[in-house]
This record gives structure tokens, C-alpha cells and sequence, in this order.
């Protein structure tokens, strides 16, 4: 790991971006040339006493998966994401299979969306980063590690939580959809990928989840029209929009709501009270 080089590559990184490149206000008393670390470490949902360790030299060597969330946040490009890892003592990710990174396009496009729940999927179901609005209806999954970062995992291998967020009449229409989807992943990514994984271990805990593949439907779409289940607001019909990346590997999901609707209000209210409790 080369400190050096890591502190004054994010340093620099950090200085060449402006709030409105990430979404965020500038505010009026700022004098710092780029982003602050504190709105860095906020991007990449990390301590602030973390990321100034790495600007001062003194850091640990941060996990594959802290890079990932830097690069996310710093707005890297593939070969910027690439040197980062190195700096780091780790190989770059192979592009064809790596599944974290964000594109800065994609996120440029996130940042605008303020007033209603965006969030970025990979094909496993994961969800990558999301905004405000999104956290407060479906919960924070910055948080998730292993395989419980798969939403496909999570609806098989822990029903009782991860269902709540769908009317029970919906369940075996979603169960399909995800069997449908892993199935597609896998046939893309192989038997000895995080979705060869995931098949695997859902096998063994799931009798519902094997039943499913063995139909070998094969299918990657989302539901155009979907019901969520907020566990304080309840109900909440919500119009759902995929804009997928070039290679298909990940695609960006917009809920919204018919305008003057009563689920229209209830995201209005998420928003304004993000994740505090009703």
C-alpha cells in the first residue's frame, strides 16, 4: 500500500469536485476548494475520522469494499477506480464481472433526483448507492455485507424481514421475478460467481427457492406497478422506471407517484422526514 500516493490522489480527487457535482448544497460559508472530507466520508458512508486517516497518511489498508465506496463517491472513472485499488495493494477488478462500481454517469443522474426514491441495483439485486428519499421508504443498505448484500438472498434466506416490504398477495409473483433474474445473472456471470454462490446456498436453506429453479424462467425486468409496504405509513402504490447501463450489469430504479395521489403524499412526507421515525 502506498500512502503517499493514496493521500494526495484523494486529495486531489476531493479538491476537483464541487457540491453540485455530487448533489449536494454548497452552502453559504464555504471556503474549502472542492468537497470537505466530511462530505467524502458522507458519500462513501464512512467515518469522517476514517477518510481524513487516509488523507494524512496514517490510515489502515481500507477493504475492497471501502475503495468501492470511495470511488463511488469521488466520482472515479474506471481507470481512476483501477489505480485507486492498486494504490492500495489490490488488483484491479476485472471490469467484465466486478459489479460495485458505479459509472459517474449514472450517478450524475442519481444526484438530480431529490424528490423521489432512486437507488442503483446490480443484477444480484444489490443495491449499490441510493438517495435519501429511498432510504427512508426501504431502509439503509449500506450497512449489508456477504451475500446479504443480494436482495434475491435476503427474500429466500431471511423472509420474515425482508418480505414486510410487500403486500403478502404479491409475494410469489416476487419470488418468481428474483428466481428469474438470479437465473439470468447466472447464466451471465457462472457456477463460480457470487451468483453460483448465491444459487448454492439458497439451494440448501430455501425448498421454495429450489422449486422455482428448476422452472429455469429466465427473465431480468422489473414490475412497471408495485405496492410497498412502509412499516409506519403502510401501503404505497408506486410507479417503478429501470434505466439500465449500457452492458446491462446494473440499472437505476425511480419510484414514483401519480401526482395529488395519497402515495404521492406519503413519499412527500418520507422525504421531508428522511429516516427518523414517524
Amino acid at each position: 500500500m502506498d500512502r503517499d500516493a493514496l493521500a494526495d490522489f484523494l486529495l486531489r480527487r476531493r479538491e476537483a469536485l464541487t457540491p453540485d457535482d455530487v448533489g449536494l448544497s454548497a452552502g453559504p460559508r464555504r471556503r474549502t476548494a472542492g468537497l470537505r472530507r466530511e462530505e467524502v466520508a458522507q458519500l462513501a458512508t464512512m467515518s469522517t475520522d476514517y477518510y481524513t486517516r487516509l488523507e494524512q497518511r496514517r490510515g489502515p489498508q481500507p477493504s475492497a469494499q471501502i475503495l468501492a465506496s470511495l470511488a463511488r463517491a469521488l466520482r472515479l472513472s474506471e481507470d481512476e477506480r483501477d489505480y485507486l485499488y492498486r494504490l492500495c495493494g489490490y488488483s484491479a477488478p476485472d471490469r467484465a464481472h466486478v459489479t460495485d462500481y458505479v459509472r459517474p454517469g449514472i450517478l450524475r443522474v442519481l444526484d438530480r433526483l431529490h424528490d423521489t426514491p432512486a437507488f442503483v441495483v446490480s443484477v444480484l439485486d444489490e443495491v449499490l448507492v441510493q438517495n435519501d428519499a429511498a432510504r427512508a421508504l426501504l431502509g439503509d443498505a449500506s450497512a449489508l455485507t456477504g451475500l446479504e448484500r443480494s436482495g434475491i438472498y435476503r427474500w429466500f434466506a431471511m423472509p420474515e424481514t425482508e418480505r414486510r416490504r410487500y403486500p403478502a398477495a404479491d409475494h410469489a409473483r416476487q419470488s418468481r421475478a428474483l428466481v428469474a433474474s438470479l437465473r439470468a445473472a447466472h447464466g451471465v456471470m457462472g457456477a463460480r460467481s457470487r451468483a453460483g454462490e448465491i444459487v448454492r446456498e439458497l439451494s440448501e436453506r430455501s425448498d421454495e427457492f429450489t422449486g422455482l429453479w428448476e422452472n429455469h424462467e429466465v427473465s431480468r425486468r422489473f414490475e412497471q406497478h408495485k405496492t410497498m409496504v412502509h412499516p409506519e405509513l403502510g401501503e404505497i402504490e408506486v410507479d417503478c422506471q429501470a434505466l439500465f447501463t449500457e452492458d446491462e450489469s446494473q440499472a437505476l430504479i425511480v419510484l414514483t407517484a401519480a401526482p395529488g395521489s395519497e402515495a404521492a403524499s406519503k413519499l412527500e412526507f418520507l422525504r421531508v422526514l428522511g429516516t427518523q421515525k414517524v
